[in-house]
C-alpha cells in the first residue's frame, strides 16, 4: 500500500553541516497496519514522514502509495491521501478560527469542492463526532481554537486529520507535549478512531512503552536507517529491556559496518 524504495536524504550538502538524514530507506506498509517507529534524536524518525507526506522531498527514491509515484508530488497534492498530526498541538489547526469553523475546512480540505457554509445539519454532524471525545467540545462549536487547552486542540487536530477516511495517518510525536494524564487519554481516543476507522497508521514515539503498547509492528531507525524491525509474535514477547539491547547491539554493529566502508 505505502512503498519506500531506496530512499535517501542529505540536508547541508557540501557543508560543514552535512546530515545524511536517510540513507537507503527500503519500506513496505500494508493497508491496515499501525507502525510505531522509535529511535534517538536524529535517527531520521520526523524525516521519513515529511518525505511520505511531501514536506521535504528524497534526493534519491519513490514513494508510493497504491502504486502511485508520488515521489516528485507536492505536499498538497498528497494530503488527499495523508492524514497528519505533529506534536506540537497549535500545528494543526487555525487558532484564530471558531472549533466549527476548523472542521468546516477539514471538510473542504479532504471533501474536494464541498463549500465551506455551516448550517444545522453540518454542526449536528459535527457535535455527534466531538461528543465521542468525551471532552465536552460537542458545546463549544463556536469557541476559538486558541482557547483550547491543549489536549483540546490535539483531540480535535485528530478529528480533522481523519475525517474522510486518510490513506496514511502519520503521527509525528503527537502526545510528547502533552501531560501524562492527557496524554494517555488522547492515545487512547487515537486508538480508538484508528480502530474504527482501520486506518493504516504510522506513529513516531520516544516513549518505548508506547512503541510496544500499541500497533502491530515496530520499527527502530538509527542515523538515518532502519536496524529492527519486527512484527506478530515475536513482537508480543519483546521487552523494553530487550529492545535497548538490541539498539546497542545492532548500533555497533552498523557503526563497524560503516567504519569498514569507509576505510
Amino acid at each position: 500500500m505505502l512503498q519506500l524504495i531506496d530512499i535517501y536524504k542529505c540536508f547541508a550538502k557540501g557543508t560543514s553541516h552535512e546530515t545524511e538524514a536517510l540513507r537507503g530507506i527500503n519500506l513496505s506498509i500494508l493497508e491496515g497496519d499501525f507502525v510505531t517507529i522509535i529511535g534517538s534524536n536524529g535517527a531520521g524518525k520526523s524525516t521519513l514522514l515529511n518525505i511520505i507526506a511531501g514536506t521535504v522531498l528524497p534526493d534519491r527514491g519513490k514513494v508510493k502509495i497504491d502504486q502511485e509515484d508520488l515521489s516528485n508530488k507536492a505536499e498538497h497534492y498528497r494530503a488527499r491521501y495523508i492524514g497528519r498530526v505533529f506534536q506540537d498541538p497549535l500545528m494543526g489547526t487555525a487558532p484564530s478560527m471558531t472549533i466549527e469553523e476548523n472542521l468546516a475546512l477539514a471538510i473542504k480540505r479532504y471533501g474536494r469542492g464541498l463549500n465551506l457554509g455551516l448550517n444545522k445539519q453540518r454542526r449536528e454532524y459535527f457535535r455527534k463526532i466531538l461528543a465521542q471525545l468525551e471532552l465536552g467540545l460537542e458545546a463549544m462549536l463556536t469557541k476559538k481554537v486558541s482557547l483550547l487547552s491543549g489536549g483540546q486542540r490535539q483531540a480535535l487536530t485528530i478529528v480533522m486529520a481523519t475525517m474522510f477516511q486518510p490513506k496514511i495517518l502519520l503521527l509525528d510525536e503527537h502526545t510528547a507535549s502533552l501531560d501524562p494524564e492527557i496524554s494517555k487519554k488522547i492515545q487512547l481516543i487515537t486508538q480508538e478512531i484508528i480502530t474504527e476507522k482501520k486506518l493504516t497508521t504510522i506513529m513516531v514515539t520516544h516513549n518505548m512503552q508506547e512503541a510496544l503498547r500499541y500497533g502491530n509492528r515496530t520499527i527502530m531507525m538509527d542515523r538515518g536507517r532502519i536496524i529492527l524491525d519486527v512484527s506478530g509474535k515475536k513482537r508480543e514477547n519483546i521487552t523494553i529491556d530487550y529492545l535497548l539491547k538490541q539498539f546497542s547491539k545492532l548500533r555497533k554493529e552498523e557503526y563497524i559496518e560503516d567504519e569498514l566502508v569507509l576505510a
